[in-house]
């Protein structure tokens, strides 16, 4: 059997998503705490970049991959209006479960559907935008989903891909400090779970670095690619074209 990594740990490829469960199942009730205390607010700023390079036009059809709690979703709904459409899925139902009840609290009603990225129930050529925020790192087969991300693409459609990535050199030993020292100390005390916060920062480790993406992206359908570094490449922006 083939194994793949889970953090630094090596796991079979079988039981990846079933450890990267585990976290989320876990994380889940103190999720949005958690991102506002360990990015001190900057997610939503690097979400509301995502949106505004999302370009959304009335009557768009986007989805929303691994949209957990639902910030994009909800951002993304208030673009496309009443005659677009957006679906908010993600693999791990207590997400998305929090989620749909923030939707529900903003007076929103979206399709909320749970699946994997890897093989999306949703016919070829559909949606003008698809989406995905800091979700790619914890697939096991990114280059499977990305394939597929790009198939339920309309022609010319965009993937944004918003994900942590590698940092700039001179932040390096600030960032791996506060990564494995203050973040793990921090899930305890609020979240009373070091360990997936553990794994969070192990995993940033181990995904591609943006030029790696990009490639990856290219090889699988899309045309053209383009990253925008946020806070000195904590995190980047990737932007797929389907050809």
């Amino acid at each position: 059997m083939s194994s793949t990594h889970f953090g630094y740990k090596s796991v079979e490829e079988s039981e990846k998503a079933s450890h990267v469960k585990g976290v989320f199942d876990s994380v889940a009730p103190k999720y949005d705490l958690m991102n506002d205390l360990m990015s001190m607010g900057l997610h939503r700023l690097w979400k509301a970049y995502t949106v505004m390079v999302a370009n959304l036009h009335e009557g768009d059809q986007v989805l929303d991959i691994a949209g957990g709690t639902g910030d994009l979703a909800r951002a993304f709904a208030k673009k496309v209006g009443a005659s677009g459409r957006v679906v908010h899925t993600d693999i791990n139902e207590a997400m998305l479960r929090c989620g749909r009840e923030r939707l529900e609290d903003a007076g929103l009603l979206l399709p909320t559907l749970v699946c994997d990225a890897e093989k999306l129930p949703f016919a070829s050529n559909q949606f003008n935008l698809v989406s995905v925020a800091f979700g790619l790192r914890n697939m096991t087969h990114k280059e499977l989903a990305l394939a597929e991300m790009n198939r339920v693409l309309k022609p010319g459609g965009r993937l944004l891909v918003l994900e942590f990535s590698k940092v700039a050199k001179p932040l390096e030993k600030a960032y791996d400090w506060y990564s494995f020292k203050v973040l793990p100390k921090l899930g305890e005390l609020v979240a009373g779970d070091a360990a997936s916060y553990q794994y969070l920062a192990e995993s940033i480790r181990m995904h591609p670095s943006q030029e790696e993406l990009k490639s990856l992206m290219k090889a699988n359908g899309f045309g053209h690619v383009d990253y925008h570094n946020l806070t000195g490449g904590l995190v980047a922006l990737h932007v797929g074209i389907k050809c």
